[in-house]
């Protein structure tokens, strides 16, 4: 049982980000959000999940991000401590500062799909631990807590993947639900007003309804507590079943792009005066 109200964490926060921010805890399983290095309406989330004497990142974040999120993780225990990283797409924002992380400490692993560790590689080493999700859909913890990595392509790339947390029931879900919010809460309180906030991102990054209803539809047995995306503000349990539906009828990317019933469009003209 969570020891953290989220709701009432979302109305008392103050934005202070001098240290990290519990949002759950239970027995030796606890789970962090790390903050934010400046203040932007573009602001990425780091996690933190701690099981015993195993400590993962979820989507560790951008290289000028790492000295922030380094400094954070240092006020709950050793970086060299951090186990693994988990990277739910290739983005620089949400991947590039696993080099330094690998510096830090090179036993880390890199859970991540197939596509997306095709191209970490880019980032500058590629001489490490892949933990691949695509094979292997599930992390056990040592103590037995699990891990259950959801596949989600297309949203907005072909290998991104969410992390549902079977303890907490938290899903990191990196883009899925982010948001873009100059009047950024923690916590989302008004889930009408935040789809705006959410149609900022969704609308021109996701790819299609077919692809927000098949996850959608992939996720629907899994008990969601909350969400936590990589962007924006958390979404507690209250606002999960609108926020399935947010998804499930969301119209983005060549939904709009092309459309089922286009207008008469004017020929490219290529090369010509």
């Amino acid at each position: 049982m969570n020891t953290i109200d989220l709701v009432e964490l979302g109305r008392t926060f103050t934005g202070n980000c001098d240290k990290p921010t519990l949002l759950y805890q239970d027995d030796q399983h606890t789970i962090y959000w790390l903050g934010v290095p400046e203040i932007s309406a573009f602001r990425c989330n780091t996690y933190l999940i701690i099981d015993g004497k195993e400590a993962i990142i979820v989507d560790p974040g951008g290289r000028g991000a790492f000295e922030f999120v380094k400094m954070r993780v240092t006020q709950i225990l050793a970086p060299e401590k951090i186990t693994a990283l988990i990277v739910c797409h290739q983005d620089p924002d949400v991947a590039a500062s696993m080099v330094d992380w690998l510096t830090t400490n090179p036993a880390i692993k890199i859970i991540t799909s197939v596509r997306t560790n095709i191209l970490l590689h880019h980032y500058g080493k590629s001489n490490y631990s892949f933990v691949n999700i695509n094979e292997n859909p599930l992390y056990l913890f040592e103590s037995g807590k699990k891990l259950r990595f959801c596949e989600a392509p297309f949203l907005h790339f072909p290998g991104a993947f969410t992390t549902w947390d079977e303890t907490s029931g938290f899903l990191f879900s990196g883009d899925i639900w982010a948001s873009i919010d100059l009047e950024w809460r923690l916590v989302v309180e008004d889930f009408v007003r935040h789809e705006m906030k959410m149609n900022l991102f969704h609308l021109d990054y996701m790819a299609s309804n077919i692809a927000a209803k098949g996850f959608v539809s992939s996720i629907r047995n899994v008990a969601v507590n909350a969400i936590l995306p990589q962007h924006g503000s958390i979404l507690p349990k209250k606002h999960v079943v609108k926020a399935l539906e947010y998804l499930q009828n969301l119209k983005c990317g060549l939904d709009l792009i092309y459309p089922a019933d286009p207008p008469s469009y004017i020929p490219c003209q290529v090369g010509r005066n």
